[in-house]
């Protein structure tokens, strides 16, 4: 599976960055564009790669409705979009009132793309397949949540979904922020396909302090013999630090290109 950086937090050489995600996704001849970050910087970028996105991209997939992760969708038409159905609901940070959801509306989108909503898992390919929802199944993640919706009740992001690549050596499990918990993620990987063996888990883990979640975490993640855990986005220094302790990796920049 390889796997190319168009829009992270932390810059490489002569590549853009910014606040968002969006990877690249090739496997077995089928190509996903996970996320669009939060403007056009992912389409620079590839053009920077020489990836010409209109003529590769299969299938645009979101992780779930926030800004960062879906306001490139505008620069984007005419291909699949498989997301959970909550990613057009209206969400605002708790502290300050801003908002958080996507800029193009419902119809808008689905002016622009052959939409597909699920909230079971769905495949993509016959090794590749969006998660849905993620069942909250353990006691330490997705308990606390920054977000209100728009009559000011908790939003713990029910649409947060990842992507998983099924491969003869285990699972490689890729998530946009993880606000329904890396952890959650990867044992609902693993029940839905029946693999137990985790290849790799990369992307955004909400995680921004070595505490008690943070070491829960990288005790699961331990538990469940992952060879290679590479956090980014939304994973802040002191939890990287403890991810990096447990997993030595090399910084996930704008412009890798992972071989996994």
């Amino acid at each position: 599976m390889k796997l190319s950086v168009l829009s992270e937090n932390v810059a490489g050489g002569r590549f853009g960055a910014e606040h968002g995600l969006s990877y690249l996704i090739e496997h077995n001849g089928f190509t996903v564009l996970f996320d669009t970050g939060s403007s056009d910087l992912f389409l620079r970028n590839a053009q920077k790669l020489g990836v010409d996105l209109e003529a590769v991209v299969d299938c645009v997939v979101l992780s779930h409705g926030h800004w960062d992760h879906g306001d490139g969708l505008q620069y984007v038409a005419d291909k699949p979009l498989v997301a959970h159905p909550g990613i057009f609901k209206s969400r605002f940070r708790q502290n300050s009132n801003t908002k958080i959801g996507l800029k193009l509306t419902a119809q808008e989108v689905e002016q622009r793309f052959d939409v597909q909503l699920s909230f079971e898992p769905k495949y993509l390919t016959t090794e590749m397949l969006f998660l849905g929802l993620i069942p909250k199944t353990n006691d330490f993640e997705a308990l606390e949540t920054p977000f209100v919706d728009e009559h000011g009740y908790p939003d713990f992001v029910e649409d947060d979904s990842a992507l998983v690549v099924v491969e003869p050596d285990g699972l490689v499990v890729i998530s946009g922020c993880a606000h329904s918990g890396i952890c959650n993620i990867v044992a609902y990987a693993r029940k839905v396909t029946g693999v137990q063996v985790v290849k790799a888990v990369i992307g955004g883990f909400h995680l921004k302090h070595n505490n008690k979640q943070t070491q829960q975490t990288v005790a699961y993640l331990k538990s469940t013999g992952v060879k290679q855990v590479l956090p980014s986005h939304c994973t802040e220094l002191p939890a990287l630090t403890a991810f990096y302790t447990a997993f030595p990796f090399h910084q996930i920049k704008t412009g890798s290109v992972l071989t996994i």
